[in-house]
């Protein structure tokens, strides 16, 4: 099956709703206002792609490739990211709704997640080392068997992680969250 590919392309106002695109490569294609809802992206490559304003909710995404994709004021809630290919695999949030997703067991060194709602979502044995979670809701978001080294939390609220099974050497809390890190003791602070 040949591979279709698409450079410098914009897509916008599409709905891809409960469609199944496969076999695909999109380098440096943007993606505006699109939805994506429902919809099965698996097999595909999207390298320097940029969405905007698109609903990627629910979207399977297996053995498909991320690699410096941005995404700006997207709801991306329930996604499996686990299922991604591992090669190169990069991207960043601005914005974004991410509730309910999984990142089990996926490298996000130097991730940035900026303003984004990231609740009830698992990051289980996850590599999040220098990963910046900026002004970011973590609410019953899972850290477990992480690598939290150098992570950034200084902004970041409402998260409640254990510091006896995440490693998290250097990594930065703001005092007014702290408590989150002593959960699990189930003491009261004033």
């Amino acid at each position: 099956m040949n591979e279709i590919l698409h450079e410098n392309k914009t897509f916008e106002n599409i709905d891809y709703s409960e469609k199944e695109l496969s076999e695909r490569e999109f380098d440096s294609c943007t993606f505006i206002n699109c939805n994506f809802y429902n919809s099965t992206l698996s097999n595909n490559d999207f390298i320097d792609c940029n969405f905007d304003n698109c609903n990627l909710g629910m979207v399977k995404l297996v053995n498909t490739g991320l690699r410096n994709v941005v995404f700006a004021n997207c709801k991306i809630i329930g996604v499996d990211f686990s299922e991604c290919n591992d090669f190169l695999f990069s991207f960043s949030f601005k914005a974004c709704y991410l509730d309910y997703s999984i990142f089990f067991n996926k490298k996000l060194k130097k991730t940035k997640f900026e303003d984004c709602n990231i609740k009830e979502a698992d990051f289980t044995k996850s590599d999040l080392t220098s990963v910046l979670f900026k002004n970011c809701n973590l609410i019953g978001t899972v850290f477990q068997e992480c690598n939290l080294e150098k992570t950034d939390f200084h902004s970041a609220y409402n998260y409640s992680i254990n510091p006896e099974i995440n490693r998290m050497k250097k990594a930065k809390f703001s005092i007014n969250e702290v408590s989150g890190l002593l959960d699990k003791y189930d003491i009261i602070i004033d």
